[in-house]
């Protein structure tokens, strides 16, 4: 009987297995690289229309986050301030700096540039769009601003300090503690094992801020989950 295959079909198996490893190796090797920080843009700061000082603003002036991004507690996306937060200080603080040009030009009236148009801030944190994330429920159990942005309390020029993947919100999911808070030291960046003392004296075995931390896992009854479906609706 003829054969029906020509003879180089005999290395057709062979060179499909070392196309098939091939695409999979590239594969492994694009997710190794796009799943650091290289990737999840940590560090990206960009310039910002007013050259805004989280430092002088909440680590001097002692501003609670909350008077600017009003909606963070309360809503499943926080905010940036409009132009009349700003305004309520700023027209009559250090009115007279250039630096607030853009301020005036979206609310005075009277300066000479004015247009009446909103401040364009420049996003820095933006969750993909296929990812589910509630502030309101992180920060109403215990969830501190610091634990997802950093010390921003002390940044000039704010940056995304943490690369927000999935495998840094999983690993915070499989142990909460390490980052739970009494609902009263949420928006405290000075947070740390000396403030536990005060909470220490009325529960025993508390010794750290993750002991804490672990009390209040029970406390609230928190089980996060750590599937798919916790983010991918």
């Amino acid at each position: 009987m003829a054969n029906f295959f020509p003879r180089w079909s005999n290395l057709l198996p062979l060179k499909i297995a070392f196309c098939a490893g091939t695409a999979l190796a590239g594969v492994a090797l694009a997710f190794a690289y796009y799943a650091t920080p290289k990737a999840t843009t940590v560090g990206y700061q960009p310039a910002q229309p007013i050259p805004f000082s989280h430092k002088i603003h909440v680590d001097q002036l002692g501003l609670d986050c909350r008077y600017c991004h009003s909606f963070v507690d309360v809503s499943g996306t926080s905010n940036v301030p409009t132009g009349n937060t700003c305004w309520n200080c700023h027209q009559h603080v250090q009115k007279d700096s250039p630096k607030l040009a853009p301020l005036h030009k979206s609310m005075n009236v009277s300066y000479e540039g004015y247009d009446g148009k909103p401040i364009e801030w420049v996003r820095v944190h933006k969750a993909p769009d296929y990812v589910y994330f509630n502030h309101s429920a992180h920060v109403n159990r215990g969830i501190s601003c610091q634990s997802c942005h950093g010390d921003v309390d002390k940044m000039e020029v704010v940056f995304q300090a943490e690369s927000h993947s999935m495998a840094w919100c999983i690993d915070c999911h499989k142990a909460p503690e390490k980052h739970l808070r009494p609902l009263e030291e949420v928006f405290n960046f000075s947070y740390g094992d000396k403030d536990v003392a005060k909470y220490a004296k009325a529960n025993s075995g508390i010794k750290t801020t993750e002991d804490l931390g672990l009390k209040l896992k029970q406390q609230f009854d928190i089980k996060p989950k750590t599937s798919c479906a916790t983010c991918h609706h």
